[in-house]
């Protein structure tokens, strides 16, 4: 690799590396990834951390991921196969009962109705209003502002045609204003709040969070608005088809890599002292750090810039095998509709702001809001004969903790998590074979993620849209393609193919 020039190097073999490793390959490009772990993928992978077991660490659902990359890589003819959670999600109530919230407006409307029949023309507006501002921003095809550069808020407002309720929705409301604004019934308005902050270092309560809830329903997967997947093979499945892609281009991808320095046109120098020359060097790790592999060569104002970003975490992952799935006492069973959504168990509101504050204390709060998926009712080759994997996705944990360090708090952290599933169920902890858990530290180390955030720094509204960072640095041939730049977090990859358009003088 280092007794030729190439043309790009891309750092980190990320699912948007990997994009952008694609379309540059395809362009004719010479283009080298270079990956410091043993396999690709970053935080959309799979590990058999026990026998039999195909588990993502991080990542779990399949539903932002952009319908023109996967149109372009020819994903699907490759072998990408998802089936959708028609179930939607399912939230158990303190008292007794719960909530489906199906992906059939026929039977979710049935739903409400049981519970608070002037809330179905509540969720009727709600629903008319991201459909509006997703029809306004990401209509289908070329006109998605996603495959643009970044436009600013004035242009969004424009786009929108001023509406007032659009720009809440995007720019100002929290989830509290958000549920107040629609509905009456609080035991709906809480089920709903854990979805303004996923993977959000912020209260329900705080500004901007009702726009993580519109980021998180802005797809079309499959040509379904909002709906989200579970991928056949695990979600790592996504990461290997877009090297097979990258690959098949042209592109050389190496594992094992760990790179020490990026230098600015003239390409990077290897852990173990090699120089590997380039032209341009694109970074998919997050950009905190960029800033360490720059060193000296970093511009002041950029890495100001980039250090002003919030990206503390704040989630716990839990990746379970079971002997069983969960039985909720709402409604009982291991073999369900709602296991083939996902699972929130709630906090109310108070609880939402107390534990928050809690966790930024240092301190571990007395329950967790967590969010679950089941793959294994849609897939069951991911896990051995007869028994299930769950995914637990959950908020708040502190990053650092007042006393001691997570060493000493994982356990804990994890039996919190744990107990406040078990309260709404009738077979846990029985149904518990292994459990395996990751604080923001662990994602840190393991994944590379600086401060654990899922996606490379906060996606709050004033870290949004023009405000997000670009591929392109003021580093001559130095360009991001991650979570970290526009259009935001998550499984998405169209980062990958906005920074290779970038690249190659395509906008």
């Amino acid at each position: 690799m280092a007794a030729r020039r190439w043309d790009v190097v891309i750092v980190g073999a990320g699912h948007n590396g990997l994009t952008c490793a694609a379309y540059l390959a395809r362009a004719g490009r010479s283009v080298l990834v270079l990956e410091a772990r043993p396999q690709v993928g970053g935080a959309c992978t799979l590990v058999e951390y026990w026998p039999g077991h195909r588990i993502s660490p991080c990542a779990y659902l399949l539903g932002l991921m952009h319908p023109q990359v996967m149109s372009d890589l020819d994903l699907m003819g490759r072998g990408l196969r998802w089936s959708p959670a028609e179930a939607g999600m399912f939230v158990p109530f303190e008292e007794g009962d719960g909530v489906q919230f199906w992906e059939d407006d026929r039977l979710f409307e049935a739903e409400v109705a049981r519970i608070e029949p002037k809330d179905v023309a509540g969720f009727r507006a709600m629903s008319a209003l991201k459909s509006r501002v997703r029809d306004a921003l990401r209509p289908e095809g070329d006109g998605d502002v996603w495959l643009h550069r970044p436009p600013t808020r004035e242009q969004i407002e424009a786009r929108l045609g001023h509406d007032p309720d659009a720009i809440g929705l995007l720019f100002e409301w929290s989830m509290i204003d958000y549920v107040d604004r629609f509905l009456v019934d609080e035991r709906l308005k809480t089920a709903l709040l854990g979805q303004g902050v996923i993977g959000t270092n912020a209260s329900p309560h705080d500004p901007g969070t009702a726009s993580i809830h519109f980021h998180h329903n802005s797809g079309r997967l499959g040509g379904r608005p909002g709906v989200w997947g579970y991928v056949q093979g695990g979600m790592g499945m996504v990461s290997f088809l877009l090297c097979d892609a990258a690959r098949e281009a042209g592109a050389t991808v190496a594992t094992g890599m760990p790179v020490a320095r990026i230098y600015p046109g003239q390409g990077v120098e290897l852990e173990g002292g090699e120089r590997i020359a380039a032209e341009v060097v694109v970074c998919n790790a997050d950009p905190a750090v960029a800033v360490k592999l720059l060193g000296e060569a970093v511009d002041p104002e950029w890495k100001a810039r980039v250090e002003a970003i919030p990206r503390r975490g704040c989630t716990l992952k839990l990746n379970v095998a079971l002997r069983e799935l969960p039985s909720f006492k709402a409604r009982p069973g291991t073999n369900e509709p709602h296991h083939r959504g996902q699972i929130n168990t709630p906090l109310n509101r108070r609880e939402w702001l107390d534990f928050h504050r809690l966790a930024q204390q240092g301190i571990l709060p007395p329950r967790l809001w967590t969010e679950l998926y089941f793959h294994t009712p849609h897939d069951p080759t991911i896990a051995p004969p007869g028994v299930h994997s769950m995914s637990v996705f959950a908020q708040y944990v502190p990053y650092e903790f007042a006393e001691g360090d997570w060493e000493d708090h994982r356990d804990a952290a994890a039996q919190r998590a744990l107990d406040s599933i078990a309260r709404f169920c009738d077979n846990l902890p029985e149904a518990i074979d292994r459990v395996l858990a990751l604080g923001p530290p662990d994602i840190e180390r393991e994944v590379g993620l600086t401060g654990g955030h899922i996606f490379q720094g906060e996606c709050l509204p004033p870290y949004m849209w023009s405000q997000r960072l670009e591929a392109r640095t003021p580093m001559p041939g130095v360009f991001l393609c991650g979570a970290a730049t526009y259009p935001g977090g998550s499984v998405i990859a169209v980062n990958g193919r906005n920074a290779a358009y970038e690249i190659l003088g395509l906008w």
